[in-house]
């Protein structure tokens, strides 16, 4: 599509919505329309943003907040959704129906963009691979030389895909993580190496079925071809049967099965099979990063990393030195003998669960907040006589609580605040304990997102006596 010349409708004026409507401005769009329908928003300060998103003059932005008027949707060319805006919307569905092109950030930077994408989604784990996946391309470059190849860590990470896409060319390599928001709006999409990571339930209240957000979840591979690589968990029963619907070419990883090809843990260590003979990519005692979720994030990441090219002894050597994602099993402090983790990214319970199975030493759980309509019993049960207290907050304290006693755990604490459950999480552990906060549940209703609930945990232990 030729952006130039076009009229857009940004919906959603959140970072990613700045960035696209940055992005179309630097396109030379005749008009950019940002629209967000809280009217609460300060236009000016929405004008601000874009301008210095773009670098460029605000003559053709337009910014609506409230109600959208009939007017605006005729004759749009193109509406760019923001993540965080619902495909099913009642007005969403207007402008559908209306015949206008709907895409997302990422469609919209893939159109602008140059160069190789390695894309990178799962239920959990993406922002550790994600992470992982770029050093190890930022040290193959090192590597290589003399070429002028560039790496770019974009997406669900952080930094909005839309703020780099026009600076990237032939030469550029795109990691980029992607959540199944962005996936819903794809239609050209098409990352050279792509990987799904897990399919647990999440996000069901936005998607509404299981079968709906796994079909998302699937879609970062719709339009690789047979030239093409997807690296697939081999432990997700899900992913293991949809490689073999495939015609790309399939990288598996598993951490219980020594396969035949691919990457796998045989004892400590983690290998790599071509079909030929066995390379030992390293022992997981060399990795910074705890848990058999973290050494399957590695393969994930080393997988995407051989498909790719990049030699075995990059990969290795970038693995061996990766430290922890923050607000992901991230060590904080030591206080008088007991071990602060904070595990913010765990947002649902199958994240929850990576996070406790982590913990080699009896540990006080925090955990609770905005309801997505997960259930909570496998968390529960995956607890494995290690939690001594489950200290909750948030809208869901009561059902995890509930969801605690039916499995036989009565060891559950109610607390009002993050700063009342670190207090008393304090001043209950003993030399050899630890303090995970890592909640199952998303920070919405307390706290802006996990990072900001992430780093006020740390502000918090950080200020107790130690």
């Amino acid at each position: 599509m030729d952006l130039k010349n076009s009229r857009v409708l940004v919906f959603g004026a959140g970072k990613s919505g700045v960035g696209a409507a940055g992005l179309l401005m630097r396109s030379s769009a005749a008009e950019v329309i940002l629209y967000d329908g809280n009217e609460k928003l300060d236009q000016k300060e929405l004008v601000t943003k874009v301008a210095a998103a773009s670098g460029a003059a605000t003559d053709c932005l337009r910014v609506i907040l409230g109600e959208l008027p009939a007017e605006v949707m005729e004759g749009l060319d193109l509406v760019v959704l923001s993540p965080g805006v619902p495909t099913d919307l009642p007005l969403v569905n207007a402008l559908r129906e209306s015949g206008v092109r709907i895409w997302g950030e990422v469609e919209l930077a893939w159109e602008c963009g140059k160069g190789d994408v390695l894309a990178v989604t799962g239920t959990n784990g993406k922002t550790t691979t994600t992470s992982l996946l770029g050093e190890i391309m930022e040290n193959y470059v090192k590597w290589l030389r003399g070429r002028k190849d560039k790496v770019c860590v974009v997406g669900n990470i952080g930094n909005p895909y839309t703020d780099v896409a026009d600076q990237t060319t032939e030469a550029t390599i795109t990691v980029a993580e992607i959540s199944s928001f962005q996936l819903e709006t794809i239609e050209g999409f098409a990352p050279k190496v792509s990987a799904i990571l897990n399919i647990t339930p999440d996000h069901l209240n936005r998607h509404h079925t299981m079968e709906e957000y796994i079909r998302v979840k699937e879609l970062i591979t719709a339009n690789q071809g047979e030239n093409d690589t997807c690296v697939l968990n081999y432990e997700d029963e899900i992913l293991r049967e949809f490689g073999k619907t495939l015609k790309t070419k399939v990288i598996s990883f598993s951490s219980l099965h020594k396969l035949d090809k691919g990457l796998y843990l045989n004892g400590e260590q983690i290998c790599y099979n071509d079909g030929e003979k066995e390379t030992v990519i390293c022992s997981v005692d060399e990795l910074n990063i705890l848990g058999r979720h973290n050494h399957e994030n590695v393969m994930a990441a080393a997988g995407m990393a051989i498909a790719y090219g990049v030699p075995l002894e990059v990969i290795r050597d970038t693995a061996c030195t990766f430290q922890a994602v923050e607000h992901r099993i991230e060590y904080v402090t030591e206080k008088k003998g007991v071990v602060y983790y904070n595990d913010s990214k765990g947002t649902n319970p199958d994240a929850a669960i990576k996070g406790i199975q982590a913990m080699n030493r009896p540990t006080l759980l925090i955990g609770g907040g905005y309801d997505k309509n997960s259930s909570y019993e496998e968390w529960i049960q995956a607890f494995d006589g290690k939690v001594k207290y489950l200290v909750l907050i948030g809208q869901t304290r009561e059902k995890i609580a509930e969801a605690a006693k039916s499995c036989g755990f009565e060891a559950c604490v109610l607390k009002d605040s993050l700063k009342e459950a670190v207090a008393f999480c304090a001043a209950n552990a003993v030399s050899g304990d630890a303090v995970l906060l890592s909640p199952a549940c998303a920070s919405w209703g307390m706290f802006p997102n996990y990072e900001e609930r992430g780093r006020q945990f740390k502000e918090l232990v950080n200020q107790l006596d130690g």
